[in-house]
């Protein structure tokens, strides 16, 4: 999986724990925005109809319907905050040419 937060990669081998953190920013890698059943489009932003609410989706929680992304997926479209990058590429569609 990856982080939710710098995208560091992280190896899952059993499972991912209450209290861990990322070793890259310390950030909860048991949080919702880590977790293959976050979208924010889905009520209390999580594709599982039965799972408790999260209140603080980035903290870590013990919700037991917690599974981790699989590696590369955007959970909620901030992994490693793509709006920079985003940004670079519309100024370079519309710089003036000389």
């Amino acid at each position: 999986m990856n982080c939710w937060h710098c995208g560091r990669a992280i190896e899952v081998i059993e499972r991912v724990g209450f209290r861990d953190n990322c070793p890259g920013c310390d950030r909860a890698l048991h949080a919702c925005r880590n977790c293959r059943f976050f979208d924010p489009a889905y009520n209390n932003s999580c594709r599982e109809t039965i799972a408790s609410r999260v209140v603080d989706k980035e903290r870590f929680n013990f919700c037991e319907y917690f599974a981790a992304a699989p590696p590369g997926a955007v959970s909620g479209g901030s992994v490693a905050n793509p709006k920079p990058q985003a940004k670079e590429k519309l100024e370079a569609l519309f710089k003036k040419k000389p």
